[in-house]
């Protein structure tokens, strides 16, 4: 699976791009803030559906315009795809695969898959669950649209329900109501938990040789998953802390509530103990876990987005992630090329980011 191009229309702070990316190793280089993670927010965009910072659409619209064209080109299994995608400031995105229009989001997935490394992933051991679980998320949603859907169906119901919850202040004659709620949430809740377990699971075959190198040989980790519920189902934890949530206005258990946790062989849970080298390397197990976990899943390679990230890592963890994405399509930002040259790391093409501008720089 390869990107061919990318081409952007009043996006950010780009009026327009045109770019062709090689099927390798390809170098977005320039200062801080011209418009390097802005191409890799927008190729995540249009595979996803989503930015990777979380940014609404009508913030992503070059600001004096009202909607921004996105459209990429990509190659999968000798077969070409085209992807369009118009952000609007007041309705929804319209998405058009091959020029023919798509209803739902959930059509996309599939067609290509990202796989984003940012700096901010390093934390994701370090900050709070909400990371965790998002990581989860992003990556079994590319995977599997039924688990979308599901999620999608879960998180409607907890809005409702927390809607609920605080239109019931004073007013018991609502309180009827919940148990609709409930039952729904308890049927998309379990399944999301269930393919998060799996989802786990499927982690742990991967993860645990590919720290052991990252240590050189110290340390394997696994991963477990903490539900918010305790040793209950979700339908009891649910029921025993109906009057919590009454009296909070929330929902204090279930999916959205959960969390991961990274165990050493010794016992050692990292999230709370661990130093901030041994927090890190275990974020970067996690990355490559996901690429090798992709490749298995789809058959197929993934295509890596690394923002800025090497400048992150001592020269024993670049060259170990540089060593391992060797045979993936990898779009890479930086500042400058140093970190590249006393590397064996093969560039394929270059590009400087200028201003809201891509020069080729080969």
């Amino acid at each position: 699976m390869v990107i061919k191009s990318l081409k952007l229309k009043n996006y950010r702070n780009y009026d327009f791009l045109d770019l062709n990316f090689d099927p390798k190793t390809n170098i977005l280089y320039g200062d801080n803030a011209q418009g390097k993670t802005n191409i890799l927010e927008a190729l995540y965009l249009t595979g996803t559906t989503k930015s990777h910072r979380g940014t609404k659409d009508r913030d992503i619209i070059q600001f004096g315009h009202d909607e921004s064209h996105l459209e990429t080109i990509v190659e999968k299994k000798g077969i070409r795809f085209q992807i369009d995608m118009h952000l609007k400031k007041n309705s929804p995105k319209g998405i058009a695969i091959d020029k023919i229009p798509i209803r739902r989001a959930g059509e996309l997935f599939g067609i290509v898959h990202f796989v984003f490394f940012s700096p901010e992933d390093l934390n994701i051991i370090k900050e709070g669950p909400a990371g965790r679980r998002r990581f989860i998320d992003l990556e079994l949603s590319q995977l599997d649209k039924i688990y979308l859907s599901n999620l999608s169906n879960y998180n409607r119901i907890i809005n409702q329900r927390n809607a609920l919850l605080k239109d019931m202040f004073g007013r018991g004659n609502l309180a009827d109501t919940l148990d609709i709620w409930d039952m729904q949430l308890v049927e998309y809740g379990t399944k999301v938990l269930e393919r998060r377990r799996e989802f786990i699971k499927q982690v742990n075959e991967i993860i645990s040789d590919i720290h052991f190198k990252l240590t050189g040989g110290k340390e394997r980790i696994t991963l477990s998953y903490e539900q918010s519920t305790g040793s209950f189902s979700l339908e009891d934890a649910l029921k025993r802390n109906r009057e919590r949530d009454i009296r909070m206005k929330s929902t204090s258990v279930g999916p959205h509530r959960d969390d991961m946790c990274f165990m050493t062989d010794k016992g050692l849970d990292i999230r709370k103990f661990g130093s901030q080298g041994q927090q890190r390397t275990a974020a970067l197990s996690l990355k490559l876990s996901e690429i090798e976990l992709v490749k298995q899943v789809i058959k197929d390679t993934p295509v890596l987005l690394l923002d800025d990230v090497l400048s992150e890592l001592d020269k024993h963890r670049q060259n170990y992630l540089l060593d391992s994405i060797h045979d993936i399509q990898t779009i890479i930002t930086c500042t400058g090329l140093d970190e590249f040259v006393n590397h064996r790391f093969s560039i394929n093409k270059i590009f400087h980011i200028k201003n809201g501008h891509a020069l080729n720089a080969n």
